[in-house]
């Protein structure tokens, strides 16, 4: 991953925070919500991918506002012209002369310093944004918004709203309130969403003058598509994409990613290839029949939605990628095979602590990509791996055992075996622990 320095410019007597990564051929700034901040961010391996892909075709710069995050504290929330200074504090502090911008559930400081200064701004993104009229909410269930926000802001509560996707996946829950609890305090993110309600920015969007690109999600449930189309329709000559899913916060799935490429380099990402190197871990849980008919029915569907929410928090820990669940196992994919090997111990080791005993098998190969599935031989022979290994065991080819040489992993040579459907024999070896 990425590891980058956060720094410091100076906007008057405040102090902002800011980061910078990559060093591609266009500088884009990101402008976030009040839910955001540099460092904590990066936790969140989905997000922390969308960021290192930005940062491939770009020179990535983002910061906190002021009151959030690592910026100064402020008793009430800045004022968009302050917010403005802030922002040029910061380009003048990297260097940067003229940049992109990208919004995201942002509208009122994107778009007005684009219309401000529209000597600076090369391009304007916008992603799950806000009305740009004053909320038609009355004002008691504006109210009601704004105390829900400020009594349940950092308890993960609020991830329904914002990022409804993520319901039951308990790392991204434990991240999402770690975040809010970093960004902003419940007082401040109550009164950064108050001035947003209050703020009425349709006589400004139509005196943007540089290319603009508007997306939405279609069932976003926070701020409806029909919101995106309006901003879209006031900024003369925006381009609105609508895209398939259902979170404000975007940085999950980051959908359209490939379309803002070629809207700010004029390129488009190279498509993926077909055949590509990877490593595959199966997983399987050691004699579930026997367990299941043990504990009843109604129990193991229990026990087996543990281990996988389980399963699915390890693979996301370790970059790993699921392609689908065998059973009551998993198939999934990474792009290291130290990673590989070691999530699948920790996935033995949290298996135990259900009452379960599991099995793993490691192997590094070429693999076809099928939409969202992966075939071809690699993939056949790390299902024999897996059937060879024991209970409580990782096993891992001899590719896999070569790869990670130095990484400090340790192996039993388990002797040579025959793979069904697989040509001559293989050595396999299990992971000392």
């Amino acid at each position: 991953m990425i590891r980058t320095q956060t720094q410091y410019a100076h906007s008057g007597d405040a102090s902002i925070a800011y980061q910078v990564v990559g060093d591609g051929p266009v500088d884009l700034v990101l402008v976030t919500g009040p839910a955001a901040h540099l460092e904590v961010m990066w936790e969140d391996p989905a997000t922390a991918r969308t960021f290192e892909r930005l940062a491939g075709f770009s020179r990535l710069v983002r910061f906190d506002r002021r009151g959030t995050g690592l910026s100064d504290a402020a008793l009430s929330p800045p004022t968009l012209e302050q917010q403005m200074d802030d922002l040029r504090a910061v380009l003048d502090a990297v260097g940067v002369q003229k940049t992109a911008i990208w919004g995201a559930s942002d509208l009122g400081l994107s778009a007005l310093f684009a219309a401000t200064y529209p000597e600076r701004v090369t391009a304007l993104v916008l992603s799950a944004v806000a009305p740009a009229g004053r909320s038609a909410l009355d004002a008691e269930l504006r109210n009601r918004l704004l105390d829900a926000i400020e009594g349940h802001w950092g308890d993960g509560s609020l991830l329904g709203v914002y990022a409804p996707s993520q319901l039951g996946n308990r790392s991204f829950e434990q991240f999402w309130g770690r975040l809010q609890r970093s960004a902003a305090s419940p007082g401040m993110a109550r009164a950064l969403m108050a001035m947003l309600a209050q703020t009425d920015l349709r006589p400004v969007l139509p005196t943007i003058r540089v290319p603009t690109l508007v997306m939405h999600q279609s069932g976003d449930r926070y701020v409806p598509v029909e919101v995106g189309r309006e901003v879209a329709a006031l900024i003369p000559g925006a381009r609105f994409a609508e895209y398939p899913g259902e979170d404000s916060y975007w940085w999950i799935d980051a959908p359209g990613l490939e379309d803002v490429e070629e809207f700010l380099t004029g390129r488009r990402a190279a498509a993926e290839p077909d055949r590509v190197l990877a490593t595959v871990l199966f997983t399987d849980i050691v004699g579930s029949t026997e367990y299941a008919s043990r504990v009843g029915d109604a129990r193991w569907r229990g026990v087996l939605d543990e281990h996988n929410e389980l399963v699915r928090g390890e693979l996301r820990h370790w970059r790993g990628v699921e392609v689908k669940t065998i059973g009551d196992g998993f198939l999934a994919t990474f792009d290291g095979p130290a990673r590989a090997v070691q999530c699948a111990a920790e996935i033995i080791d949290s298996g135990r602590r259900l009452g379960l005993r599991l099995r793993a098998g490691v192997h590094t190969g070429e693999c076809e990509l099928l939409g969202d599935d992966v075939a071809g031989i690699a993939v056949h022979i790390g299902a024999r791996v897996m059937a060879n290994a024991g209970a409580d065991e990782v096993l891992a080819s001899s590719t896999v055992k070569d790869l990670v040489f130095g990484s400090g992993l340790r192996f039993r040579d388990r002797g040579l075996h025959a793979l069904k459907g697989v040509p001559e024999r293989w050595r396999l070896y299990a992971l000392e622990r």
